[in-house]
């Protein structure tokens, strides 16, 4: 069981939550892992947002949609984790399956120039 009156280390983004009646608190290598892979993340949006723009090619603009859908599956897991919530699972998980449905259909575009045959 916690304590009330021990020092707790927390960051500004991360506020503890209850978990199973007492409460969770991360400790300080987590939260910093876990502030290191959100910015981590956000930079490889950019980037692939800025492949997705400049691309030549619909190739490069397809795996530009692909690497925005994973990214924003890690940053849901990863908030997941830092805030003890079990809902951004969920939503990651819904972002993973519309990810992989939409790529199999642009990839199938792409092949053959339709999505549903007649």
């Amino acid at each position: 069981m916690v304590k009330y009156d021990q020092p707790v280390v927390s960051f500004a983004i991360f506020a503890p939550s209850r978990l199973c009646g007492e409460v969770f608190r991360m400790n300080a290598l987590l939260t910093w892992a876990v502030q290191f892979a959100l910015v981590c993340f956000a930079l490889a949006m950019l980037l692939a947002f800025l492949r997705l723009l400049r691309g030549p090619a619909a190739e490069d603009r397809i795996l530009a949609l692909d690497t925005l859908y994973v990214c924003s599956m890690l940053t849901m897991l990863a908030l997941g984790i830092g805030f003890g919530s079990s809902t951004y699972f969920g939503i990651a998980l819904v972002i993973a399956l519309f990810g992989f449905v939409g790529s199999a259909a642009l990839a199938k575009f792409l092949l053959r120039g339709e999505v549903i045959e007649p």
